[in-house]
């Protein structure tokens, strides 16, 4: 009877632990010269629920000094900004609390700082984004609870399936609202095409009528 909740869990963790590792990402950015029609962004997307930890870690190559200079800007799709972080190198921790249900963006720039360029002109970048359970220090939480491992690591994949539960809940209440603007869009759509319909018999019945008396008035009929 073991077996089977043993092997879920380790299914359970193997799923978090690939989704978690998905989240990494290595990139190289060019720089540019920083004039603002040549201003050239890199940007992340990610879609966060309203009141969610999130933990964005960037570690950029290069110094400070070495002839660019990379800017970080986090923010939503709402409008709300979360950090900009001026002449990265090495690495950048920003940790905020989103404000509403929505796509976050982290961009980077990199841009000329003297008219000699350097070679190479580009500077790598590793970007891990955690969120909600995964943003936690776990061993902050042990630690303070006394909890033992095993238990540590059940509480984060409870939280991680409590979060993955409210997103389907999200998805849902976002599809029942499509749903009903698509029945709405399409009773509109009926309702205007036996309007139009209804005008054009009436348009027809007035034509002829109008032509009849026409006809008539000149003794053609």
């Amino acid at each position: 009877m073991m077996a089977l909740p043993r092997s879920f869990l380790r299914l359970a963790c193997s799923l978090l632990l690939l989704l978690g590792v998905a989240q990494a990402l290595k990139f190289d950015i060019a720089a540019h010269t920083g004039k603002e029609n040549m201003k050239k962004e890199r940007c992340i997307r990610n879609f966060v629920a309203k009141d969610t930890l999130v933990v964005v870690t960037a570690t950029v190559g290069g110094t400070k000094g070495d002839g660019m200079l990379v800017n970080i800007h986090i923010r939503d799709m709402e409008g709300n900004e979360y950090g900009r972080p001026r002449d990265v190198a090495g690495e950048s921790r920003t940790v905020f609390t989103s404000h509403s249900d929505a796509a976050f963006d982290v961009c980077f720039e990199n841009i000329f700082t003297s008219s000699k360029r350097p070679s190479p002109n580009t500077r790598s970048v590793e970007l891990d984004i955690d969120i909600g359970a995964d943003a936690k220090d776990w061993s902050a939480i042990q630690a303070t609870e006394k909890l033992k491992p095993v238990e540590a690591e059940l509480r984060r994949i409870e939280e991680l399936t409590t979060e993955v539960v409210r997103e389907m809940d999200y998805l849902r209440s976002r599809e029942q609202k499509l749903r009903d603007t698509n029945e709405s869009t399409n009773n509109r759509v009926k309702w205007f095409g036996l309007g139009t319909t209804w005008l054009l018999v009436i348009l027809w019945a007035w034509q002829i009528a109008y032509l009849r008396s026409y006809f008539r008035s000149k003794h053609l009929i």
